[in-house]
């Protein structure tokens, strides 16, 4: 399995090539050349595999020059770090299949890519005798993952911008909390796309890029995206009663990383009638797909941070499926967004987005009331981001498919939200018991390039 550019100018790559790359070094994203497509009897066979032997499977697809017994150490010492056997198990709660993500080190979805991500660089910085500066940028919940994935990795230092003030305070705490020498934490004065747009252009500058040896953790690179294929396949075996039968994903997103994976799990031949794109205030996806609006806005704090984006680097992705896999369109497309604000799509390409998609934009006061509503009714407390896929799917799924909704992360790491909609703090899982209390450490920068390439040049070793 060989890996391109959506931009087309990069020569084809391995898979361990592309997860060193991470962003590819024509400023587009890397996507394997094809992506298998699967019998339904092959599909049907892995209906009793544990998670660990279905991600194997999976990622065995497009991780060929791994040795197989490798890539399975590898998964299963990932794996090893969650709370419950299952992984990512599913519960049904009035109706509603709720997929929790949420069982890894930080309580979050990103756990499931990430602690694959740490343990596959280490590997693969071995066999290299290399080291690696990885850079990322988070929202909330991808920092604290990735930290969680690397620290005290000895090949491995890592540099996590975030946006000054706007996670959530357990989000903040969870990164700044963790003192291993190889970690760095840089809360930004700005947003979470002042972040992102900072990161890029580090991954962008290659001489800066080659000097510093940078890795990404974001979910520009490859490997995030493909670990989380494999929840989407779990579930559905959890939930059907026969393989065939279509559901709908209901999927919080920001980024388009998380639906972007469901993605791939449909075109593999997972029977996925349509995926569910919940966003909140920050709706350029859901604009996106009900009235063809892909333009730039500001972004608008909300209850749901880890949302709180605007410009969702994973959609060009997806845009290189819809234009027909030209390189040169999506090229053109993401050079003038800048400049335009917006990028146009046609009506035929229109209607194929909603074939594939549906969507529903959740403000915060709804957001709260399902919280409330969702508790009273059956007992179970969801965070905020959860609270958007599961309004959004009692609204827009039909009766009698099956929605599975994607419980990104646990309530505890959004008390205050929590709070607001059910009158108390939800139960503190262990990791989480006392965190206020340790001491942190915590870079404060302005949105500027300059000041966050002065720092990494001053802690990179």
């Amino acid at each position: 399995m060989n890996y391109i550019s959506t931009r087309g100018t990069i020569k084809p790559i391995g898979f361990k090539d592309a997860v060193m790359m991470g962003l590819a070094t024509d400023g587009g994203l890397v996507l394997p050349e094809w992506i298998p497509a699967l019998d339904p009897v092959t599909l049907q066979s892995w209906k009793e595999l544990s998670y660990q032997e279905l991600a194997f499977n999976v990622i065995s697809l497009f991780a060929d020059d791994i040795p197989a017994a490798d890539l399975k150490e590898l998964i299963d010492r990932s794996y090893a770090t969650f709370t419950h056997p299952e992984v990512t198990p599913v519960v049904t709660k009035d109706g509603v299949h709720i997929l929790e993500l949420f069982h890894g080190p930080t309580l979050a979805f990103k756990d499931v890519a990430l602690q694959f991500l740490g343990n596959l660089f280490e590997y693969l910085l071995a066999e290299r005798n290399e080291r690696m500066n990885i850079v990322g940028a988070t929202s909330g919940d991808t920092g604290s993952a990735a930290i969680y994935g690397v620290r005290g990795k000895e090949r491995i230092t890592i540099f996590i911008l975030h946006p000054d003030g706007k996670t959530s305070p357990v989000q903040a705490l969870q990164m700044t909390t963790v003192l291993d020498p190889n970690v760095h934490n840089i809360a930004v004065r700005g947003t979470f796309d002042d972040c992102q747009n900072i990161v890029k252009s580090l991954f962008n500058d290659l001489p800066f890029k080659e000097k510093h040896s940078l890795g990404a953790v974001n979910s520009i690179n490859w490997a995030r995206v493909l670990a989380q294929v494999v929840y989407y396949f779990y579930a559905y075996f959890r939930v059907v009663d026969s393989f065939g039968q279509k559901v709908v994903f209901s999927v919080p997103t920001g980024n388009f990383g998380d639906i972007f994976a469901g993605y791939v799990a449909k075109r593999m031949g997972l029977p996925i009638g349509q995926l569910l794109l919940a966003t909140n205030e920050n709706n350029i996806l859901s604009r996106f797909v009900n009235t063809g609006d892909y333009s730039l806005g500001d972004v608008v704090q909300t209850v749901s941070p880890s949302m709180d984006i605007q410009l969702a680097s994973n959609f060009e992705r997806y845009v290189y499926y819809l234009f027909g896999e030209d390189p040169a369109r999506v090229r053109e497309a993401f050079a003038s967004l800048p400049q335009k604000g917006r990028i146009d799509f046609s009506a035929a390409e229109m209607a194929r987005v909603r074939e594939e998609f549906i969507s529903r934009s959740v403000n915060e006061e709804e957001t709260i009331v399902t919280i409330a509503d969702f508790h009273r009714e059956t007992g179970y407390i969801l965070d905020p981001h959860t609270a958007v896929g599961v309004k959004a799917a009692r609204e827009l799924v039909t009766e009698g498919t099956p929605a599975i909704c994607l419980a990104t992360a646990h309530p505890a790491k959004f008390a205050d939200a929590v709070v607001r909609a059910v009158g108390f703090e939800p139960p503190r899982p262990a990791s989480l018991e006392g965190i206020e209390k340790l001491p942190s450490r915590c870079q404060v920068l302005d949105a500027s390039r300059e000041q966050i390439t002065a720092f990494i040049e001053e802690k990179a070793p």
